[in-house]
């Protein structure tokens, strides 16, 4: 029976299309099912999925597994589409369009409908278009998450490792914003692309000399704060260049320290962990989510924030399994966005 409400009526199916990861695998093999619509909690919302933005950690967790997950596994954490059920006083209501990073200890996101938490979500303006709106959430969260941690204020110089990827695009945007002066690496064919950002200094990662470039442009007081999305010995490049008891927001593994260097740079390091929002359980980290999904909508709304470059992937295993393994390639700068054929 349809589910109907004041100004809305919705036909759910029992049964709705899904791609899984039937077991990890280096290849990134996905299936195409059918699966039953998930049932909601009380303070759950079903939402039929528009839009799906993936992320390298979608692929990076393919490849390895997650120990969080069961098997076949539903893939996709930023996701946009429309409430189509909610519990008599539960907001957002029936009908409006929202946007969300989701749990990555459950099922994604990657499926005809999906549910989520009311209070990890955003309402999406209406003028902004929702493809847009699916390039935000992992990205954009990560980096605010980042210059937070790094405590980034008017003056600071900040060296924003990675910056053609889509969090570093981010990054550049907001620490311009907060008034750094902002040192980007990225390849030679995107320095263009950082600069039109905002970044003051473009240095080639792949320079024999970096470290020799960026102190003859910088100094010798070394960067206050270094947002490092690449990790590994990246980040013990870094923590060099750092001043003494800078920071460092570290997104991907941590390295195994040189004692030596810890003691003469005394650096303070944060992790950065959108997921452990969930996987901790922590309700008000999960309800930041959507201050913070708020804030990047209304940037991406007022022209503030540019959005990275937008490339369309069918909803289908095969291409997601293709997308996934060219976002893992590396040299991309953009977001691949799913469109869920939904009628």
């Amino acid at each position: 029976m349809p589910k109907t409400d004041n100004l809305h009526n919705y036909d759910i199916p029992q049964i709705m299309r899904a791609i899984v990861l039937p077991e990890p695998n280096q290849a990134i093999n996905l299936a195409d099912v059918e699966v039953p619509v998930p049932i909601c909690a009380d303070n759950e919302l079903l939402v039929k999925v528009e839009y799906v933005g993936l992320n390298p950690v979608d692929g990076h967790f393919a490849k390895t597994g997650f120990c969080k997950w069961q098997y076949p596994h539903i893939l996709g954490l930023d996701a946009v589409g429309v409430v189509v059920k909610a519990n008599k006083g539960v907001f957002p209501n029936v009908g409006q369009r929202v946007m969300w990073h989701a749990n990555i200890g459950e099922q994604g996101a990657l499926s005809e409908y999906t549910k989520v938490p009311n209070f990890a979500v955003s309402v999406v303006p209406d003028e902004l278009n929702p493809a847009i709106a699916a390039t935000l959430p992992c990205a954009g969260m990560a980096a605010l998450i980042s210059l937070d941690k790094i405590d980034i204020t008017e003056g600071d110089t900040v060296l924003i490792e990675g910056g053609s990827g889509a969090v570093g695009q981010f990054a550049i945007q907001y620490a311009k914003q907060r008034g750094a002066d902002v040192f980007v690496t990225a390849s030679k064919r995107n320095h263009k692309l950082v600069k039109q950002l905002g970044a003051d200094a473009v240095f080639d990662y792949n320079d024999k000399k970096l470290c020799e470039k960026i102190r003859r442009e910088l100094g010798p007081q070394g960067f206050d704060a270094v947002i490092d999305t690449i990790g590994g010995n990246t980040t013990l490049r870094n923590i060099e260049l750092m001043r003494f008891c800078g920071r460092i927001a570290c997104l991907n593994p941590l390295p195994n320290f040189d004692q030596d260097l810890m003691y003469h740079r005394a650096p303070n390091i944060s992790v950065v962990s959108i997921g452990g929002a969930w996987l901790a359980n922590s309700l008000c980290a999960q309800q930041r989510l959507s201050f913070m999904g708020n804030l990047l909508l209304e940037g991406a709304v007022n022209g503030d924030i540019k959005h990275p470059d937008i490339t369309p992937v069918d909803f289908s295993a095969e291409s997601v399994s293709q997308a996934l393994n060219k976002q893992l390639a590396g040299g991309f700068t953009g977001k691949q966005i799913v469109k869920l054929l939904n009628k």
